[in-house]
């Protein structure tokens, strides 16, 4: 088991919004808006980074298309994350790139742009995560400008390796090297969260728990 499968686990357990909150507290830029699975049970996605920069196309011609390089240097578990600007009007992912990352394993893809083929990546139960869908093929319009370089997505820097997380919240980034920190301050939140959602089942008012837990400076 690689060291990331037990960060991995812990992970799984936290949602975004825990690890927006740990990051906030930390003073740690990761949350980013706007980017949610595109279908209903597409499930949590976690893992390192393998980064996509999309440029537009011109007379420069890009060697393969866009994300294959990508999927060749995934490992299993990671997670590719597209850096299209946020654009709506072409897409930059499809089935047969779902497929190719299906095999290796892939978490899943996230994406600041639009995607296409969706019923094909529901089909092979393949994660997707962006702002939208569309018809309009990738061909003629954008190009992979480089893999595995530091990018923006949804006004978060990203760079290979660094861990991504997504829920139906949204997509977080943590940076590689403030994962430890992040996580157990994660963890605290969730478990007193969890406290505190069981005495409010258990009959307690919310006025006797926002002020028994100070809720509002739960950052601090």
């Amino acid at each position: 088991m690689s060291e990331f499968e037990k960060y991995r686990r812990r992970l799984m357990k936290l949602s975004t919004t825990n690890i927006a909150d740990a990051l906030d507290a930390l003073n740690l830029k990761g949350a980013t808006y706007g980017i949610r699975p595109l279908w209903e049970n597409a499930g949590k996605v976690v893992g390192r980074a393998v980064t996509v920069k999309i440029t537009a196309a011109g007379l420069t011609k890009g060697k393969n298309h866009l994300g294959v390089k990508a999927i060749e240097a995934a490992e299993a578990g990671d997670v590719i994350i597209i850096d299209n600007g946020g654009r709506l009007d072409t897409s930059c992912w499809g089935g047969i790139l779902a497929n190719g990352a299906k095999m290796k394993a892939v978490s899943g893809v996230v994406v600041d742009g639009a995607v296409r083929d969706l019923d094909d990546c529901v089909e092979v139960q393949f994660p997707v995560y962006a702002r939208g869908t569309v018809v309009a093929t990738a061909r003629g319009r954008i190009m992979e400008e480089a893999t595995n370089v530091m990018i923006q997505f949804g006004g978060v820097q990203v760079r290979p390796g660094d861990v991504v997380m997504g829920d139906r919240s949204g997509v977080v980034i943590i940076p590689q090297e403030r994962l430890d920190e992040t996580l157990a301050k994660a963890e605290g939140f969730f478990e007193k969260e969890e406290q505190m959602i069981a005495e409010i089942r258990a009959g307690a008012s919310m006025l006797e728990v926002d002020n028994k837990f100070n809720y509002e400076k739960m950052l601090k």
